[in-house]
């Protein structure tokens, strides 16, 4: 069988493809394309930083329209507002302008600015007409952050104000508040921009912000306290009244000065911790580094006396007392009523003249000591430090006449001697004028005044009727009398006058008189030249003499 002829086989050709041009129509939607994409680039470039606030509700904060300002000038605005999981906060997504990443810093602060009330002060106002926005303060730190907690309360304090914040420690709040003032010499220099509740609960932390320049002031000796108040006292100096500014008294505020006993001191250190007293007086006192416990039992009445009352050294204040106790006895049957009190030894040194000479520090000296000044009369004593309030204090002075007394060491706290105060002596002398006076027989007394007050009346009555006697019988003669008087008193008035017959009759007898009164003296004055005429006579030349030195 023969095969079947074989058949040849093309060659193929290759043919290069024919090119496709692309349409006209398809230019178009390519450039829309590559100019949307430049624009979400452009958009995506230009666009500004994002960041989550949480805020306890969103009163006032509108997705679109609420805007984030920084010094009055818009920065951002606010894109969503939602609800967290858990329902407690509200979560405010925001997004701030181009170049805003450095204001996103972990110290940075975020609040809603609307209208307030508060510290005396009105803030927002101008959100009533514009609405609410978010207010921002840049911090200075360099830690990035873009999840925040907003603040309920805007800040009192922005981070660009120059000035220094301190820590204050107080036992109490007292009537401050977050804006209340901070004063130095009664000038406002700052404000309270923070405070809480110790973790111990024993005591409140104040945190406050004192301006430029005022905050080189603020040394580490300084003293603040509180000065929200009217200091009124009333001692031996007369009543003295301590106030601070009006603002003080009406918000609350704090003060704060250097002791003028110390030196001023370099200046205190940013966020440096002080103590706030509760008054300037407290402030102003040395520290008490020393104490010295004693124990003291009074028989008088403990009414008026409380813890903190002073313990007056011969009128120096030299502690306080710390509690006021009761104990029974069990030896002799019968309660006492111990009262403990401290002695601040720096109290009373502060007061030796300089140049004197200064006891002992030591323990044992300063047991020498007590017992010396026990040994020369030394006791406590109760005394009345208000009449109007009723307050007691415990008064350490010298009674030389006071029986002997020793200090019980064995004894802790040691016990110190008393003595009765002064209001018991007062109340044993009334009791004692009361004993006498319940001695006295006021029953016979009172008879016997009664029987005395009869006859005072008796007598009252004889007087009134001799009285009426001498009215009607005596004082009609008695003028009758006086009118004859007057008459004779006239008739010799009358007699007297110078052209009155008698008075000329007078006057001739006087001459008479004066002429006979003259012829005497000359007789005497002869005899007396002439004795032994009284036995011869007088002789005839004598006659002759006489008649030639007689008077025509």
């Amino acid at each position: 069988m023969s095969s079947p002829p074989e058949t040849a086989l093309p060659e193929a050709q290759v043919l290069e493809p024919a090119r496709r041009h692309l349409p006209l129509v398809w230019i178009v939607p390519i450039i829309a394309a590559l100019i949307g994409a430049w624009l979400v680039v452009h958009n995506i470039l230009s666009e500004g930083p994002t960041l989550t606030l949480h805020f306890k509700d969103a009163e006032g904060i509108e997705p679109g329209k609420t805007k984030i300002r920084y010094k009055n000038v818009d920065i951002g605005e606010v894109k969503t507002v939602a609800v967290s999981k858990d329902r407690k906060q509200v979560l405010v997504s925001a997004q701030l302008v181009k170049g805003a990443q450095d204001y996103l810093v972990r110290d940075t602060r975020f609040w809603v600015v609307r209208p307030r009330i508060a510290a005396g002060t009105v803030s927002g106002l101008g959100t009533l007409l514009s609405g609410a926005y978010i207010g921002v303060d840049i911090g200075t730190s360099t830690e990035a952050q873009n999840d925040f907690v907003g603040l309920e309360i805007p800040p009192i304090v922005t981070a660009d104000l120059p000035g220094r914040e301190f820590i204050l420690h107080g036992a109490e709040i007292g009537s401050l508040d977050v804006g209340a003032a901070v004063s130095f010499r009664r000038i406002t220099v700052g404000q309270v921009i923070a405070y809480q509740l110790d973790r111990d609960g024993k005591g409140v932390t104040f945190k406050i912000f004192v301006n430029a320049p005022y905050d080189q002031y603020v040394t580490e000796n300084t003293r603040f306290w509180h000065a929200s108040g009217i200091d009124l006292s009333l001692d031996a100096n007369g009543l003295k009244l301590e106030t601070q500014s009006l603002v003080s008294l009406v918000e609350g505020g704090l003060a704060f000065q250097t002791p003028p006993d110390q030196p001023v001191g370099a200046p205190a250190a940013a966020d440096a911790t002080f103590a706030l007293f509760a008054n300037r007086d407290q402030a102003m006192q040395s520290p008490d580094s020393e104490r010295r416990r004693f124990v003291v039992y009074f028989k008088d009445s403990l009414r008026g006396l409380s813890s903190g009352a002073p313990v007056d050294f011969h009128g120096i204040v030299a502690g306080e007392v710390r509690s006021v106790g009761i104990e029974y006895s069990a030896s002799e049957g019968l309660f006492r009523f111990p009262v403990e009190i401290v002695i601040y030894p720096d109290r009373m040194r502060s007061h030796y003249v300089p140049g004197s000479v200064r006891p002992d520090t030591g323990d044992a000296a300063n047991r020498v000591l007590v017992d010396r000044l026990v040994a020369s009369g030394m006791r406590a004593q109760l005394k009345s430090g208000n009449l109007l309030t009723g307050q007691l204090f415990v008064a350490l002075d010298f009674y030389p006449d006071a029986p002997r007394a020793l200090v019980d060491w064995l004894h802790a706290p040691p016990v110190l001697p008393t003595i009765n105060g002064g209001l018991a002596e007062i109340q044993d002398s009334l009791a004692s004028i009361l004993k006498k006076v319940d001695r006295i027989p006021l029953d016979q007394l009172s008879s016997e005044l009664v029987a005395s007050l009869k006859s005072l009346d008796k007598t009252l009555a004889d007087t009134d009727h001799l009285v009426a006697r001498i009215d009607s019988d005596i004082a009609p003669e008695a003028r009758e009398t006086l009118a004859q008087a007057r008459r004779s008193m006239r008739a010799a008035q009358s007699t007297l006058e110078g052209d009155a017959p008698l008075a000329a009759d007078l006057r001739e007898a006087l001459r008479q008189i004066s002429r006979s009164a003259q012829a005497v003296g000359g007789l005497a004055d002869y005899l007396e030249r002439h004795p032994e005429s009284l036995i011869r006579g007088k002789p005839a030349d004598a006659d002759a003499h006489a008649g030639e030195g007689r008077q025509p």
